[in-house]
């Protein structure tokens, strides 16, 4: 795989893992993690939050989120035009999914979506050392992903697989995953 590699999914499905493992496997990569953009925000961060959007475009944490996306889409761009495949792992969901790709210059540009059952995404939350739903709940943001995420690139439910095995699937499905 070259070019930019988009791993995404729900909260604890395993993004940060897998998308290291594949970096790994890889000759020259980068992982490009979508949080760090957020936590680079020392004063005024405001955290996206189900519901908290009029539709207005003027929330806070939803052009936070926005600002996020485009860094690190602009990030493994930079990645890619200097040799490296970028692997990017954020939690981008929704018609978030269809505007990502577009934000992403590089090509080839592949998108995989990590989607274990919800079950198996609430036992991995609470082996976690951190927490990562608050506002959101497991089964609230599994039902946006599978109602409302556009079905492009690779979806791999992971739900029963070892990161190597998941790993493994990304690669061998690779064809499916590109989307540029």
């Amino acid at each position: 795989m070259d070019g930019v590699v988009l791993v995404t999914g729900v909260m604890a499905a395993g993004k940060s893992t897998v998308a290291q493992a594949l970096a790994e496997r890889l000759t020259r990569a980068a992982h490009v993690r979508g949080d760090v953009f957020r936590r680079m925000i020392v004063s005024g961060r405001v955290e996206y939050e189900p519901g908290a959007s009029d539709g207005d475009g003027d929330d806070e944490g939803e052009a936070q989120l926005r600002l996020r996306y485009r860094l690190s889409a602009a990030a493994a761009d930079a990645y890619a035009e200097a040799g490296f495949t970028a692997i990017v792992q954020d939690v981008v969901l929704g018609a978030d999914l269809a505007a990502y790709v577009q934000l992403v210059r590089t090509r080839p540009l592949y998108v995989v979506v990590l989607a274990p059952s919800a079950a198996a995404v609430a036992a991995r939350e609470a082996g976690r050392a951190k927490t990562g739903y608050g506002a959101w709940t497991v089964e609230r943001l599994d039902g946006e992903l599978r109602a409302r995420t556009p079905r492009i690139g690779l979806w791999v439910d992971s739900s029963e697989l070892t990161v190597g095995e998941t790993v493994e699937a990304i690669l061998a499905g690779r064809e499916r995953a590109r989307v540029g």
